[in-house]
């Protein structure tokens, strides 16, 4: 099988290490922004995930030429009204880190009792033709709830307090062949796989 390259229009290898299984199958080499250091910054202003996908897809493949597949994603808690949501990288700050952004969760949750703390992930993903124009969306989700203290070192972002309840582990505890099966982001990549299996061309003419 001749193997395809498509961009991944994220600089955070996690993500495209979480997803490049389930493209290979098909044939599909995925490459980050990290393995294009000329690429471009999209400023995602978009007021939801669709539309900070969409934009980061199209802009990047009209800067490069060629489809490029790009995400937002994020952690939606009900007890603070969907946040952090679109802003969950930057939750605590521009400069926010990880451990930050988790250090804030916990403090605004702090009073809210376990069967008050659901909480779901989102991954919004979109594809763009070399035009700019979208050629396909998906969105995955995943539920569960948020713990009183983080668990595990696997992953990132908020996944050390976001436990799939009926695992009873968080997604930093669980296997990550056990979150690539289970996780928003997957769930969104599998749509996006058959799309791509049904006929869409990742061809540079569009």
């Amino acid at each position: 099988m001749t193997q395809k390259i498509l961009i991944f229009g994220t600089s955070n290898r996690k993500k495209v290490e979480e997803t490049s299984d389930l493209f290979a199958k098909i044939g599909i080499t995925l490459k980050s922004l990290a393995d294009f250091p000329q690429g471009i910054e999209v400023v995602e202003d978009g007021a939801s995930f669709a539309e900070n996908a969409a934009k980061k897809a199209s802009e990047q493949a009209a800067f490069f030429r060629t489809p490029v597949m790009a995400e937002d994603s994020g952690l939606v808690v009900d007890a603070l009204n969907g946040a952090p949501g679109i802003y969950s990288s930057r939750f605590s700050g521009e400069n926010a880190t990880d451990a930050s952004n988790n250090a804030l969760l916990l403090e605004k949750l702090s009073n809210v009792p376990l069967e008050q703390r659901t909480a779901h992930y989102v991954c919004h993903i979109a594809i763009a033709a070399p035009s700019g124009k979208i050629l396909a969306e998906t969105e995955g989700i995943c539920r569960g709830r948020i713990r009183f203290e983080p668990d595990g070192n696997a992953g990132f972002g908020y996944d050390p307090l976001f436990e799939v309840v009926e695992y009873h582990q968080t997604f930093g505890r669980l296997a990550p062949i056990m979150k690539q099966a289970i996780s928003h982001r997957s769930r969104a990549a599998r749509q996006i796989l058959q799309i791509l299996s049904g006929g869409l061309s990742l061809d540079k003419t569009a």
